[in-house]
């Protein structure tokens, strides 16, 4: 029988029979990726098996599968945690040219080991009945006194928000930025629970005036199958911040390929379709993000917001400065 299946092999090349499929671990849910990877399956004939769940526990359980794990892919919501990834060798660096010359370089780790996908800005959403656009300006401002009691927002377990601090130490250093997470929290409405959505929706019947948020959840609620989300995604509005300094804060969705892959070639391949002009517009479309990839025409929900300046930090240092952010909030008293 051994003999058999290296006449095969010989025949048929074994690297081909094993490129024949891609692992995904995925944090991303499956109906925001799976449509876009089973196109990718009709054009190239590559299966792709597809393992979704929480990012955190994706990265422990590649962690502890060591050298014998499955998954030729790791794929999530936020920088931070392909940082932790590659901090963990867990990923491999991958040399490619279409995906540095797709991917601009502060979306990519500097050495390869992971790659933006796409975009999404965290932004001030506010109520159209009690907050004008003329009283928002910095994520710094929502520390002031006058907005006490008016914000919503997410815990500081959230990945996003750990993010947004992390940038802003970056920006203004560790002291400031303490000082304006402590006002943050003595702004709160209440203590923070729920998700995004939740944030627009407490906005919306007015137990705060203001949350912070990503742009695809305002966007998909905007066109959301459910007329409560869409009753709710219209009573809010949406403001970029820092627009006349650094520009609004970014982050990425994004994957790397893992060391212990076995089909590495393939795996990049995935990658650098998922960069394309085709993956891109569905990216912006289906899932009201912003391009990687430069000319590629956003949604219209997205065209309606305007064009915004955006941070230009390199996002790796997110991931650098997340543990000093965690701790940063945690001594802020964000719960």
């Amino acid at each position: 029988m051994k003999r058999y299946w290296l006449a095969v092999c010989l025949l048929l090349s074994c690297n081909l029979l094993v490129a024949a499929e891609v692992n995904i671990y995925s944090a991303r849910k499956e109906a925001l990726i799976k449509p876009l990877l089973d196109k990718y399956t009709e054009q190239t004939g590559v299966e792709i098996n597809l393992v979704t769940g929480k990012a955190d526990a994706l990265i422990k359980r590649l962690e502890l599968e060591g050298v014998n794990s499955p998954a030729d892919l790791l794929l999530t919501v936020d920088v931070g945690r392909l940082y932790r990834a590659k901090k963990l060798n867990l990923l491999a660096a991958v040399d490619s040219p279409l995906l540095r010359e797709a991917v601009p370089a502060i979306y990519r780790d500097p050495e390869g080991y992971w790659f933006g996908l796409s975009l999404r800005s965290r932004v001030i959403v506010y109520s159209r009945q009690t907050v004008s656009p003329q009283q928002l300006s910095t994520y710094e401002a929502l520390a002031e006194p006058r907005w006490k009691k008016k914000i919503c927002v997410r815990s500081s377990s959230n990945i996003y928000n750990q993010s947004l601090v992390s940038a802003m130490i970056a920006h203004l250093g560790e002291d400031k930025t303490e000082q304006w997470a402590k006002g943050l929290v003595a702004n709160m409405a209440r203590s923070p629970k729920g998700g995004d959505r939740d944030q627009i929706k407490a906005v919306s019947v007015g137990q705060c005036s203001l949350a912070l948020v990503n742009t695809y959840y305002l966007a998909g609620m905007l066109n959301s199958k459910i007329d409560s989300e869409v009753t709710a995604a219209k009573k809010v509005a949406l403001f970029w911040p820092n627009q006349q300094g650094r520009g609004a804060h970014v982050n990425i969705s994004g994957a790397g390929v893992t060391r212990s892959s076995t089909r590495k070639q393939e795996a990049t391949r995935l990658l650098e379709y998922l960069v394309g002009e085709q993956a891109q517009h569905w990216y912006a479309e289906a899932n009201h993000e912003y391009p990687v990839r430069a000319g590629v025409p956003v949604s219209k929900t997205l065209q309606q917001w305007g064009e915004f300046k955006s941070d230009q930090l390199p996002l790796s240092k997110l991931g650098e400065l997340n543990t000093r952010a965690v701790r940063l909030m945690d001594r802020a008293g964000w719960k």
